[in-house]
């Protein structure tokens, strides 16, 4: 069976909804993007991510309780699936291999 592959941006996104551990929905995954990393998104961006990644099975939804403060709308939760840890452990790995492949002179930052 041929894997997924996901892109950086998806990777990305992996990684928050996985560090939010099922309180990820598209503005939370939004805001850690924007204050941890300095990143700029839009909300759109990580909405088509996040259903890219539920599509390829990475992650899985499911509609929380409605709210006052939402005006009585759910939110869409997302949680990371055992493929997703998957991929994003094979990215790890890939992102590692190139690192180590380049000599210490070239990123030497002294």
């Amino acid at each position: 069976m041929k894997q997924a592959i996901i892109g950086e941006f998806e990777e990305i996104v992996l990684l928050v909804v996985a560090a939010q551990d099922d309180q990820a929905y598209g503005l939370s995954v939004a805001n850690i993007i924007e204050q941890r990393i300095k990143r700029s998104v839009t909300l759109s961006s990580v909405h088509t991510a996040l259903y890219r990644l539920e599509e390829k099975g990475f992650v899985k939804s499911h509609m929380g309780e409605a709210s006052k403060k939402r005006g009585g709308r759910k939110k869409r939760h997302f949680t990371i699936t055992s493929a997703g840890k998957k991929a994003l452990v094979t990215a790890r790995e890939a992102r590692n291999e190139l690192w180590s492949m380049i000599p210490q002179t070239v990123i030497d930052l002294k």
